[in-house]
Order: C-alpha cells, then sequence, then structure tokens
C-alpha cells in the first residue's frame, strides 16, 4: 500500500540558492566556506525529498534545514583527531595519544614547523647537513651511548637493526619475550619482515644463560632481549640477567642487541612503581644496541631512538630503510626539546607524564576535593596506571572524584560527546575522573562538561 506524500510538501521545500542567499547561510559560507555550505544544504534538502516521497514526516524549513547544517559543517570542520580530557587515570594512553608534549616542545614544533629550518643544513658549513645530528648530542649525553639514531617509531627501529645486522642470518630469542604489542602487532612477525631468522629457546617462563649458549651456531648474528613491557610473568619464572646474556654473546662472537621498548631515562623505582629498565643500564651492561620509544615513559614525541656502538650506529645510518623510516623536522624538534629537560634536570616539573607520576598523593586528593565542592560526589580511593606499555600492571594511589548518576553508561557517551570530549571511566557502578591526569588548564574546562552533563541529566 502506497503513502500518501503530504499536499505541496516537496514544493515548499525552499531552493538551495534561498538558503545560501539567507543570512543564516551567509553566516555558513563565512564560518565554513561556500563549497562546504552548499554542498551540505544540497545533500539536505536530498535526504529530505528522498524520505518526504516515504511519506515521512520531516522538519524541512529553512531554519531546520540550515541549523541541521551547521551541526553537520562544525563537525566536518572539527574532524576526528581532536584534543580530549583524559580523566582515565591513565598516564601514558596509547588510544589518547600517549604523552603530552611539554610546552617547550610545542613551542619547537611549532617554531620549526611554521618556517625554514636548519634540518639539512650546517650553517658552519653553508652546505648540506643531516636531520640524524640534531639529536644525537643529547642522546649519547643522556645514555652513555658513543652514537644515536633517531626513527619514526621503535617498531621501525627494530627493523631496521635487525635488517642491517641480522638479514639472512639467525637471532636468538627467550620464548618468554616473544611478544605481541597493540594492534597485533607481534615480534616474530618483525623478525619476518627484517629478513632474520628467529630461533627460539628456552620455555615460556624460564630461560637460562645455558639456553642461549647452546643455541649459537655459525650462522648467528644477535642474541636478542625484548623487555616485555605490556605484560609480567610470576610466579615459577626465571629470566637470564642482561649482563649474562651480553657475556655470553661477546664470548661467542656474536651481537647482543636490546629491545627496551618503553624508554625510562628516569628511575620509576623512585616514586613507588617498580623499576623500569633503562637504556643506559643496558649500555652499562654491554649491550651493543638499544631500541626505544620516545612517547611512552621519554615523555616526547613518537619516535624509535637506537643508541649503541658508532660503528653499527653509523651501518644503520647506511642501509636504505633509514631514509624510509626517518624522523620528520616536527618530531625531531619536540625530541631535542623533550631530551633538553632531562639534561638541564628539569624532567620532573616539565615533562608531563614525569609531573604526573611524581604528583603527591596529598596534591590530587585535594584537586578531587575542590571538584566535588563545585559538581557534587564523593572522593574516594583509586589508582592511576603508568600504561602505554610501561610498568605493566604498575600503579599509583589517587583520589577520584566520584558520581552517582542513574545510568553511568549514558552519561559517560554524553561526556564523550562534549567539546573538548571527556574520557572518563565507570568503577563500582559510578562514574570517575582522575585529577592525576587532567593537564592543569583543563580542569575548568572538565568541571564545566561534568556540570552541563549533570543538569542534562535531571
Amino acid at each position: 500500500m502506497s503513502v500518501k506524500m503530504p499536499p505541496d510538501a516537496l514544493r515548499a521545500l525552499p531552493s538551495v540558492d534561498a538558503l545560501i542567499s539567507s543570512p543564516g547561510g551567509a553566516a555558513l559560507i563565512e564560518r565554513y566556506g561556500r563549497a562546504p555550505a552548499v554542498d551540505t544544504l544540497r545533500g539536505l534538502l536530498d535526504d529530505a525529498r528522498t524520505r518526504l516521497r516515504g511519506g515521512e514526516s520531516v522538519a524541512a524549513d529553512a531554519s531546520s534545514l540550515l541549523d541541521r547544517a551547521a551541526v553537520h559543517l562544525h563537525e566536518e570542520a572539527r574532524g576526528t583527531l581532536i584534543p580530549v580530557i583524559n580523566a582515565t587515570g591513565v598516564i601514558i594512553h596509547t588510544n589518547l595519544g600517549r604523552a603530552p608534549l611539554s610546552e617547550d616542545a610545542l613551542a619547537a614544533v611549532r617554531a620549526v614547523g611554521g618556517g625554514y629550518s636548519t634540518l639539512e643544513y650546517d650553517l658552519e658549513a653553508g652546505a648540506r647537513g643531516s636531520r640524524l645530528a640534531h639529536p644525537e648530542t643529547l642522546l649519547c649525553a643522556l645514555t652513555g651511548a658513543e652514537a644515536a639514531l633517531v626513527v619514526n617509531n621503535n617498531a621501525a627501529a627494530t627493523v631496521l637493526m635487525l635488517a642491517t645486522l641480522a638479514r639472512g642470518r639467525e637471532v636468538i630469542v627467550s620464548r618468554g619475550q616473544l611478544v605481541e604489542i597493540g594492534g597485533g602487532f607481534r615480534v616474530p612477525d618483525i623478525m619476518a619482515e627484517s629478513g632474520a631468522t628467529l630461533v627460539e629457546i628456552g620455555t615460556t617462563n624460564r630461560t637460562r644463560a645455558a639456553d642461549y649458549e647452546r643455541a649459537i651456531t655459525e650462522n648467528s648474528a644477535a642474541l636478542m632481549r625484548v623487555h616485555s613491557s605490556n605484560f609480567k610473568q610470576i610466579g615459577f619464572v626465571e629470566e637470564t640477567p642482561i649482563t649474562a646474556i651480553t657475556r655470553v654473546a661477546h664470548d661467542h662472537g656474536v651481537l647482543a642487541l636490546d629491545d627496551l621498548g618503553s624508554g625510562a631515562l628516569l628511575d620509576t623505582a623512585a616514586y613507588g612503581l617498580a623499576h623500569e629498565p633503562l637504556p643506559q643500564e643496558s649500555l652499562q651492561a654491554g649491550m651493543d644496541l638499544v631500541a626505544f620509544s620516545g612517547d611512552k615513559l621519554l615523555g616526547g614525541p613518537q619516535a624509535g631512538i637506537l643508541v649503541g656502538k658508532r660503528e653499527l650506529v653509523e651501518r644503520l645510518k647506511r642501509h636504505p630503510l633509514a631514509r624510509a623510516f626517518r624522523a620528520d623536522k616536527m618530531t625531531l624538534a619536540a625530541l631535542v626539546a623533550t631530551l633538553l629537560h632531562y639534561r638541564k634536570g628539569e624532567a620532573l616539573e616539565q615533562i608531563p607524564v614525569w609531573r604526573m607520576i611524581a604528583r603527591p598523593l596529598a596534591e590530587v586528593r585535594a584537586q578531587a576535593a575542590a571538584w566535588a565542592s563545585q559538581v557534587g560526589g564523593s572522593v574516594v580511593d583509586g589508582y592511576s596506571a603508568v600504561g602505554g606499555g610501561s610498568l605493566p600492571g604498575g600503579t599509583l594511589p589517587t583520589a577520584l572524584l566520584a558520581l552517582n548518576v542513574s545510568s553511568p553508561d549514558i552519561f559517560t557517551a554524553t561526556l564523550r560527546r562534549a567539546d573538548p570530549p571527556v574520557i572518563a571511566r565507570i568503577q563500582d557502578g559510578r562514574v570517575v575522573f582522575d585529577p592525576r591526569t587532567v593537564l592543569p588548564e583543563q580542569s575548568d574546562k572538565l568541571i564545566e562538561i561534568i556540570g552541563r552533563t549533570l543538569q542534562s541529566e535531571s
């Protein structure tokens, strides 16, 4: 049975020209551009015609169409990669962009990205220089390495290291270290792409120095340790000390390589956490090359950092993959600025992830109490997580603002639609907000959004 179309409904629709020439249309053009405004209004009119022909009741007057166009154009202009307020308590939140950059790192990105720079220019010589030189001196000073190389992430660093030094040869790795990182990225897959042959030794829970020694053949290129950055084993376990791995490797004339992952340059144990291995410790233990990340505990931009013996780093620099994996100018600018914080002894004050880790519990509790006094709710104890493939299971005591709402799932979904979106979590049936991961300049906005969301619920 056909549905009768409302009389004259199609003829009553305004034209695109009429909408565009109206004051509301002019405002859309001024804010979003003529082409996007016209395309959006045309699409809304086409949709209205289709729905009217199907017998639906549609609000398709000029005012409604312009309002819907404004919402659509705002969402389109905002895009999908946007800032959020991280109230989850996960400090290095992979899904939310990992480490926020320091003010100096942001300023360096703006300065280098907004104009020309000495990316590959030697001012002294007045000739071409190398982008690889900019962070190298700082990395060597901070880790004790002979040389350093920066690429675009740690997976690339590992592939480059293996492709350069072990293609067509064997690399020996403990079965307990054949990790999978986020996105289904697995160490055996990385090895295969590099052209190296994986040799598994030991068992899932116990690997000894003798296992490495027995596996070495004439075709062995290296022993490699892979830091289990996103899980930990407990119980009947045994892991070969790094000093024993390097000793066995060098006694048999093969390389000792370390895929360290998280990249801490400060001792996490000083802040109530487990000790996270440091690149400088790996080098002191005799590792020939160490690979680690720039955007985890280092607190900088996404980058893969390789430090170690000069002869090996120079070989990596000459490999064709080094160009394919190279870091861009803004990454290098942010990384150098971040490394300078460590060099100047100000990392705890200037690098956001370290400021969060070192923030005293009393200060966090005072912030949660201040929030509760503004929007209601209560202050409850909880835990912040380091996250980001660093210190698996590592937590810090925290204080949370807890809200009792009728539907926590609907409430958190509403928060995610705010501008900026707020990412909170649900604990014991309440919506909770952790001050440890909310940047200082975001606090007032967070309270405004929470208050508005509470009002809409009531």
